[in-house]
């Protein structure tokens, strides 16, 4: 069974897309905004997959605060972690949005909260799933 992290400090978020990961999906699924947890377990090697909030409220690493793209930039520069696809999430869904945060980020895929088609977005963290396999 595939492992996805998800980043993600809104409880009816996190409370959605786990359920579309795991039933959809077929994936466990670990909901985690900690930095340094997050760097920890993607650097395990034991996480398949990152779904990354853009929008991190409660998130620092080193005393200060933290995003989503700064953080996937972060696993995306390193050498460990960077074969780890990271899709990330966000309300950020004007035009360019998409575009502008993958290349800040160096993220893999993005997806527009809310998630309005379930089966494309499990279909999605499918392929990339299958494509860093």
């Amino acid at each position: 069974m595939k492992h996805v992290l998800m980043v993600e400090d809104d409880p009816h978020n996190a409370v959605v897309f786990h359920k579309i990961l795991e039933r959809r999906a077929g994936c466990r699924v670990t909901v985690c905004e900690d930095a340094n947890q997050i760097l920890r377990a993607v650097r395990s090697g034991d996480v398949d997959l990152v779904l990354m909030d853009v929008s991190l409220g409660n998130t620092s690493l080193g005393g200060r605060p933290i995003n989503g793209v700064e953080l996937c930039r972060i696993l995306k520069d390193d050498p460990v972690t960077a074969r780890v696809p990271v899709i990330i999430a966000t309300a950020h869904a004007m035009r360019g949005d998409a575009e502008r945060l993958m290349s800040e980020s160096g993220a893999d895929g993005y997806v527009a909260k809310p998630i309005v088609d379930h089966a494309a977005f499990a279909a999605q963290v499918l392929g990339h799933l299958k494509e860093a396999a």
